[in-house]
């Protein structure tokens, strides 16, 4: 949808099969939906696929190579299935910069609040 402030960048990456040979068409791609106010239309974003997991797509995050993330969506190229990551992925997040002792960085602190709720606290 033209003018509606949100880009899209399919970041594939090869699972994981543990010790087993992997198929070069069976990988997950993660889509990661960017608010990017302010420019009309669309834009993409290009990732090498052999330099993007899990681990890179939280990397950039936190590093900020995207404006205001919204959503994150993994998907299998084969089509079997696919699950919005968003909760899990905020929830990473937040582990990490807690473990890190540092507050969460502001390009992707309304993501990690909007989908992610901290445990409620335990009553004894």
């Amino acid at each position: 949808m033209a003018g509606n402030g949100l880009t899209s960048m399919a970041a594939p990456c090869t699972a994981h099969k543990g010790a087993a040979h992997q198929d070069a068409a069976d990988r997950i791609v993660y889509l990661i939906v960017d608010n990017i106010a302010g420019r009309p239309g669309r834009a993409g974003r290009k990732t090498e696929v052999e330099r993007t997991d899990i681990e890179t797509v939280i990397s950039k995050l936190i590093a900020g190579r995207f404006n205001d993330p919204v959503r994150i969506v993994a998907f299998d190229s084969k089509g079997r299935w696919s699950k919005d990551m968003s909760r899990e992925l905020a929830e990473e997040i937040q582990t990490r910069c807690d473990i890190d002792t540092m507050p969460v960085p502001e390009h992707i602190r309304d993501f990690v609040r909007s989908h992610w709720a901290a445990p409620a606290a335990v009553a004894f």
